[in-house]
């Protein structure tokens, strides 16, 4: 059955807690941080992919993807047993409902994606990955050298994509993503990137957190064709801007 809903009732009060397909024991906290009472339903039609065991607990690819699932407002990433849980959110404001991207584990976990449709019902999918541990609190490898040196510089590719439907922004941007959780080393990391077209207007906006990998790597598919700008801040207040050309 491609749906598992809440029942009628719990579904029209928004209250109830679905119940986990796999069976995670920070379920329920992570509901109750994130959604609060807000109606959820596990949805097979939002995809999580992911290597089954992370070889490389700092960086661990993820690609998140909905099929059939009508326009989305928001996505919210989320590991449940990681330190710090939540990874990233996507505004797909002009730009497919799905994403690439790695980000640091500290334990096996499970790794979710929950889509909030035009309903305000959040669809989730996911899975488990294990994990040796370690990823969230180890220092990030880049020496101090590159951060001063190339702080922020972003590398890009823009091309058409899916028959030309789409555009596909593959972005990298030069930046440590600590966590704050090694000893000695203070949070410091990018916590937006928007991407506009050359008018201006936005086509969708990032919100980063501590788990996402040092030096983070993104795939978008965005509707459109043409130039896009990308902005990112990061929290000590730092501004870093490029153009991409297609």
């Amino acid at each position: 059955m491609a749906l598992l809903a809440l029942s009628a009732e719990a579904h029209a009060a928004g209250s109830a807690a679905a119940t986990d397909p796999l069976n995670s024991p920070g379920w329920n906290a992570m509901r109750e941080r994130f959604f609060k009472q807000q109606p959820i339903v596990f949805d097979e039609r939002v995809h999580v992919s992911a290597p089954d065991h992370a070889e490389d607990p700092l960086a661990v690819p993820v690609t998140v993807s909905a099929e059939n699932l009508g326009p989305v407002q928001e996505i919210v990433i989320i590991a449940d047993l990681n330190p710090i849980q939540k990874i990233l959110s996507l505004t797909p404001t002009q730009a497919v409902a799905g994403l690439s991207f790695r980000f640091k584990v500290e334990q096996s976990t499970p790794v979710r994606a929950a889509m909030q449709t035009r309903d305000g019902i959040w669809h989730v999918g996911g899975q488990w990955i294990s994990a040796s541990g370690g990823g969230c609190t180890a220092p990030s490898l880049g020496s101090t050298g590159l951060w001063q040196d190339h702080l922020g510089e972003m590398s890009a590719r823009l091309w058409a994509h899916s028959g030309e439907r789409s555009e596909r922004l593959r972005l990298r941007i030069i930046h440590p993503m600590d966590t704050g959780l090694a000893a000695g080393i203070p949070a410091f990391y990018l916590d937006t990137i928007t991407v506009h077209d050359t008018a201006s207007a936005e086509l969708a906006t990032l919100h980063l957190f501590e788990p996402v990998a040092e030096n983070p790597v993104f795939s978008l598919d965005l509707y459109g064709h043409g130039a896009v700008v990308v902005d990112a801040h990061d929290i000590q207040g730092d501004h870093f801007s490029a153009q991409v050309q297609p």
